[in-house]
């Protein structure tokens, strides 16, 4: 594991008990890397994995990286001292969105599962940006292979889904609240952030019968 330290941290405020997923969102590693140790940008994240799979620690574990912004989940709003955050070098929705290398996915499982073994993080809690700031951000993103990480035994899918018949607005906004999300946030984006996370073939913030059945399989 290479060190790059980063200036943008302090102190955490709570323990750790979540791990925030991201893509960097940079056209290359270099550019990545320079602006999560840049002190002018105030962004980090604690690791930072290139496409071909080489882990680069930026801040210490102990320590709050920068790396969530303005976000929420499950009732706590200070997600960056929650949370360790892993980058995934990749180009993101702005510079040519691809799909993530074999070896970079296979490094992350490996560093995730070295992280686990250090911090009491369930499943349900092993999240991406844009479940923790739905409309914000849209990172990992549909093409990041939730389902395969889950099956690595990193977070939960939903393989049983539980196809009744839907309900209305108001019950689907007490369901996804009581999973995590913001109830602040329009429905509209936390709709699209689940899609992204747990239904990445149907990505349009509308709820179809398998939106349902996958949430009410994950409660």
């Amino acid at each position: 594991m290479k060190q790059a330290p980063s200036p943008n941290f302090d102190t955490r405020q709570c323990a750790i008990d979540m791990l925030v997923l991201h893509y960097t969102g940079r056209p290359s590693f270099e550019e990545s890397l320079e602006w999560l140790t840049s002190p002018d940008k105030k962004v980090s994240s604690h690791y930072l994995i290139s496409e071909a799979g080489e882990v680069t620690r930026l801040v210490a574990e102990d320590q709050r990286a920068w790396h969530a912004g303005t976000a929420y989940w499950a009732g706590e709003s200070d997600i960056n001292s929650a949370s360790i955050g892993i980058e995934l070098q990749n180009s993101g929705h702005e510079f040519g969105y691809r799909r993530f290398p074999k070896t970079q996915l296979e490094s992350l499982a490996g560093l995730v599962r070295d992280v686990l073994s250090r911090h009491d993080i369930p499943g349900n809690r092993i999240l991406g940006h844009s479940d923790v700031a739905p409309g914000r951000k849209q990172d990992p993103g549909e093409l990041f292979p939730w389902r395969w990480l889950a099956g690595e035994g990193i977070g939960i899918w939903p393989d049983a889904p539980d196809l009744s018949a839907p309900g209305n607005e108001t019950l689907l906004r007490e369901k996804l609240t009581q999973f995590g999300y913001d109830p602040e946030a329009p429905l509209l984006d936390v709709v699209t952030a689940f899609q992204r996370h747990w239904q990445p073939e149907k990505v349009d913030g509308i709820a179809d019968q398998v939106t349902w059945g996958r949430l009410k399989a994950l409660l």
